[in-house]
Parts: structure tokens; sequence; C-alpha cells
């Protein structure tokens, strides 16, 4: 059993009808978009915050 039920046939099936709606290059090009995202938000997570220091 998958995730919440969802047999592993059936996450196959659903991500190649997606890969076909879409297209493999489409799909690249969303996948890089999220890892940008993502690691610019846990970089803004870790920098410390400058904002306060100039403001006392």
């Amino acid at each position: 059993m998958g995730l919440g039920g969802i047999s592993i046939g059936s996450l196959i099936l659903i991500f190649l009808i997606i890969a076909l709606l879409f297209g493999t290059h489409k799909l690249r090009n969303i996948g890089e978009d999220l890892g940008h995202a993502l690691r610019s938000f846990r970089k803004g997570l870790q920098e410390p915050d400058d904002t306060d220091k100039k403001s006392s």
C-alpha cells in the first residue's frame, strides 16, 4: 500500500499522465524552479536578521 491507500501502480499511472499533459521539459523546469525556491527559503531562514541591529 502506498500513500493514503494509493498503490504504487496508481502513482506511476498518475505521473505518466502528468508527463504526457505537461511534457518532460516543462516538468524539469518546474522542478528546478521549486528547488531554487526551497534553497532560497532555507537560506533566508538561516541568515541573521540585520534589521534589529540597525534600528537600535
